[in-house]
């Protein structure tokens, strides 16, 4: 029987990719067997990232930093991993920013800081991957990274909660769209998960105590628990599964 996992041949792009959840996504499609383009600012971890993934998986790890708020560099990138790659099979939208603090004390420049890492450029990236997927009858898969926050409105969270939810429905809007062209669209909401973006409100004991108690599995999640939920969702085992926003969150949800 085909292994419906095997990701051989594909070329995946992971936004995002040099750190966190979202070098975890890249090494779980680089395992199946793809080759992966991670992106970030910052070019000499994004290029260390790319190096120690290609050792710990075998595949090819390529790293080509990107700046993800301007639509010009976006355009500009998608052109230069399809001229080098030859194609783009997958992508992951794992870029992220959150400012933490009381919604009557938010500035617009916040406001605007979080939602358009959040959101705004999200869909620009879903735009130019699209369009290469189309002109070039790919049928692709896109995965977008929500949140338990997409679902629940958590204090202090204002722009990344907004932000967050508004990737459910985009991401129902763009499978419904982009179906007839056989490219799935969907998007994993992890629960909490220790990456340097958490870490500061995680190191507090009390504050960890509290969130633990919330999700059943009694534990955060792992950059490793995000990895196969992505996998199943950029291979050919979820082809009938679009417009998703599957949750991985330990069970949080379900209380």
């Amino acid at each position: 029987m085909k292994n419906l996992f095997d990701l051989t041949g594909k070329v995946a792009v992971v936004i995002g990719g040099s750190r966190g959840l979202g070098r975890g996504m890249a090494r779980g499609l680089a395992d199946a067997g793809a080759t992966v383009v991670i992106s970030s600012r910052g070019k000499e971890a994004l290029l260390q990232a790319a190096a120690e993934l290609t050792a710990e998986t075998g595949s090819t790890v390529e790293g080509i930093a990107l700046d993800i708020t301007s639509t010009a560099a976006i355009n500009s990138f998608v052109d230069e991993v399809a001229k080098r790659f030859g194609r783009i099979d997958i992508l992951i939208n794992c870029a992220g920013i959150n400012i933490r603090k009381p919604a009557l004390e938010y500035t617009e420049e916040e406001w605007n800081s979080v939602t358009d890492t959040q959101f705004k450029y999200v869909f620009f990236m879903n735009q130019a991957v699209g369009k290469h997927m189309v002109a070039n009858r790919i049928k692709g898969r896109i995965i977008n990274v929500g949140s338990i926050s997409s679902m629940v409105g958590l204090k202090n969270m204002i722009a990344y909660c907004s932000s967050k939810g508004a990737i459910t429905q985009m991401t129902k809007a763009l499978a419904n769209e982009w179906a007839p062209y056989g490219i799935t669209v969907n998007a994993i909401g992890p629960g909490y998960c220790m990456t340097e973006m958490t870490k500061p409100l995680l190191s507090d004991e009390t504050v960890m105590a509290k969130y633990k108690e919330k999700i059943p599995m009694g534990r955060l999640g792992t950059p490793e628990d995000m990895a196969t939920t992505a996998v199943y969702l950029a291979a050919d085992a979820s082809c009938y599964v679009t417009g998703q926003m599957i949750y991985v969150d330990g069970g949080w949800l379900v209380n």
